[in-house]
């Protein structure tokens, strides 16, 4: 009995470690830089930090990502802001997400799907779960490659647009 109850200490005793190092990993400051191609706008905001997202800093990227075709400014899904940061994180420019589309308001979505096939009419970008980018001096396939990697959302793939899309819906890709 005596062996057992060591084994077992010594089992916790290992995986506490781990275990700890995760927790510190998820409760870590998260930050995110982007620039809209459309506005010009730039923003770099650390948006979750102390084990919490920052009101302010959401507000803020919200208005970065808004549709800048009607003004509309939409919160975006906290989830696709972490996917966004891992994915820029994972290719090595955390510092350089340029952002092409993000919120999308539904007249935005109309009007862009009645003039191209490639727009689906529930786009996740009306719901602020959607955003499409690209990262300067990382390819379009390595973006992708790496996104669908992280299994964590849809991933399309516009290499004539130049952008990849990554959403926070069903894993996907096409």
């Amino acid at each position: 009995m005596i062996g057992r109850r060591r084994l077992l200490a010594g089992a916790l005793g290992l995986a506490a470690p781990a275990l700890l190092a995760r927790e510190a990993l998820a409760s870590a400051p998260r930050h995110l830089s982007l620039l809209n191609l459309h506005t010009g706008e730039k923003l770099a905001a650390t948006y979750f930090e102390g084990g919490r997202y920052v009101p302010d800093a959401l507000a803020a990227l919200d208005r970065v990502l808004r549709d800048h075709r009607t003004g509309d400014v939409h919160p975006m899904a906290p989830g696709l802001l972490d996917l966004v940061a891992g994915l820029a994180g994972q290719v090595g420019r955390p510092d350089a997400v340029q952002v092409i589309s993000g919120y999308r308001s539904p007249a935005s979505n109309a009007a862009l799907r009645a003039n191209s096939s490639g727009v689906a009419t529930r786009s996740l970008h009306m719901r602020g779960m959607a955003m499409d980018i690209r990262i300067p001096g990382v390819s379009l396939a390595r973006l992708r490659d790496t996104a669908v990697a992280l299994g964590r959302g849809g991933v399309g793939y516009y290499p004539g647009s130049d952008f990849v899309h990554v959403d926070v819906g069903k894993v996907r890709q096409w």
